[in-house]
């Protein structure tokens, strides 16, 4: 399963399943399948991009807080 199809399942990675389904999509789309992989982006560009509201920036900011621990 590629990651554009594993997207719309909602896991792609190390990404939380809770940030759902547009946002999953949004990271992908933008080459991101994994916590990791967020290091080269602000959480306010990610914020900015079409499915990603501020719940899912919320959520991955405390996944990436939890991952840093």
């Amino acid at each position: 399963m590629v990651a554009a199809e594993s997207a719309v399942a909602g896991e792609v990675g190390d990404l939380p399943k809770a940030i759902g389904n547009p946002a999953t999509k949004a990271l992908v789309a933008h080459g991101i399948t994994s916590l990791d992989d967020l290091s080269g982006y602000s959480l306010d560009e990610v914020g900015s991009w079409h499915g990603v509201g501020a719940k899912a920036v919320d959520i991955l900011r405390d996944a990436l807080g939890r991952e840093c621990s």
